[in-house]
């Protein structure tokens, strides 16, 4: 997989590219990351890349040619790319399965936004994806590069080494993870659930199963919607429904 940052603070998206699963997956071969400095691909001597905006109003605006020039340069070198992805408050939430799109595709470009965004002309031109990581507002598209990056590199085959634990993380199939748990036993007078050290693997799954119904129950009950369950999830769920149903109303408030 290649993918193009561009950005006008080319050096926070190399931070990440330092360490962790992103430097290891490019010591490997098994991705390609370049941030491209906007500011190259201006014409004056001063490297401007934003002005203010047509209507009136604060702040400034990324200006399109710098714009439609790094992006072109990078089609001229890799070939047209699988998604250009903007990143910006106005995008569609980043979930699993977008990451996951995007983990099956060669080559991505990502454009980071800045003070009060691109010029739409760019947009219109080019992107294929608008993507947001939450409901607030940020300095700029860099941090959201990073995580897009970050989110969408582990899944990529291979770079994680062991990739039941990229299957089994949250939201993969709707659900909150269980807790985990290892040595010691022990620790500050809180102690590891008896049935995770007992070795019976069914009890085991049967526990699990039951955690990570209750936590998305609990924290985030609107992904049990369109949750993929296993037959010890749906039983389990049934039960915490049950008992839901059974409880008394001054329990329910």
């Amino acid at each position: 997989m290649i993918i193009d940052v561009v950005t006008i603070f080319p050096a926070m998206v190399e931070a990440l590219l330092m360490d962790g699963i992103v430097s290891r997956a490019r010591t490997a071969g098994l991705v390609e990351v370049k941030a491209r400095d906007l500011r190259d691909f201006t014409d004056d001597r001063h490297r401007v890349v934003d002005d203010g905006p047509y209507g009136g109003g604060p702040g400034m605006v990324l200006k399109a040619e710098p714009l439609f020039r790094a992006i072109e340069a990078i089609v001229a070198e890799r070939g047209a790319p699988s998604a250009v992805v903007l990143l910006t408050p106005q995008g569609q939430p980043l979930t699993h399965a977008m990451a996951a799109r995007f983990a099956q595709m060669d080559r991505l470009i990502l454009l980071c936004g800045r003070y009060e965004g691109i010029d739409e002309r760019v947009a219109d031109a080019f992107v294929t994806d608008e993507v947001s990581i939450g409901d607030y507002v940020l300095t700029g598209g860099e941090l959201p590069a990073l995580v897009v990056m970050d989110a969408v590199v582990r899944l990529v085959p291979g770079v994680v080494g062991d990739e039941e634990s990229v299957t089994a993380d949250s939201f993969v199939r709707g659900l909150l993870d269980h807790p985990h748990y290892t040595r010691p036993a022990v620790c500050r007078d809180r102690a590891v659930p008896d049935v995770l050290m007992s070795g019976n693997h069914g009890a085991i799954e049967k526990w699990r199963a039951r955690q990570r119904v209750a936590r998305t129950r609990d924290r985030r009950p609107e992904l049990l919607h369109g949750a993929d369950l296993t037959r010890e999830e749906r039983a389990a769920l049934d039960e915490l429904l049950k008992a839901d149903a059974e409880a008394p109303a001054s329990q329910k408030q």
